[in-house]
């Protein structure tokens, strides 16, 4: 199994739609590495739901259930998107800043890379941001 980081604008598509879906298209990813990262996602794979610009934090876990097909969002190319069903609320959200303050953390993509809305998590720094979180669950 294989762990990611996903960003979504809550004012856009917020962790409570997520849970309203239950299982809904990861759709318009626009960003070359963040579509390499999404054709990279099997079934099985966990990923958390992190809420960008307004609350800037880790707020669910969710799982990957359909892999990577053709974004039915895109215009044209080769955008590809994977269906995310909910497994449930991080127990604590994990914000951005306490993540930047940890120096466990430094090389996490989501500090090293902070404009790419898909992203890999190692499963040391999945381990540990559960554990931030109070995430007992994989």
């Amino acid at each position: 199994m294989a762990y990611w980081l996903i960003k979504s604008e809550p004012d856009a598509f917020s962790w409570d739609e997520q849970v309203a879906h239950n299982v809904e298209p990861w759709t318009g990813v626009r960003n070359h590495q963040a579509k390499k990262n999404l054709a990279g996602m099997k079934l099985g794979d966990r990923a958390f739901f992190y809420h960008s610009n307004v609350q800037r934090a880790i707020v669910g876990v969710v799982e990957i259930v359909r892999e990577a097909y053709p974004d039915p969002t895109a215009e044209s190319g080769s955008w590809v998107c994977v269906d995310v069903k909910t497994v449930g609320p991080m127990p604590r959200p994990v914000t951005l800043a306490e993540i930047k303050q940890d120096e466990a953390l430094a090389d996490l993509a989501l500090v090293r890379q902070s404009r790419l809305s898909v992203c890999p998590v190692s499963p040391e720094h999945w381990r540990y941001l559960c554990q931030m979180g109070g995430w007992s669950g994989d």
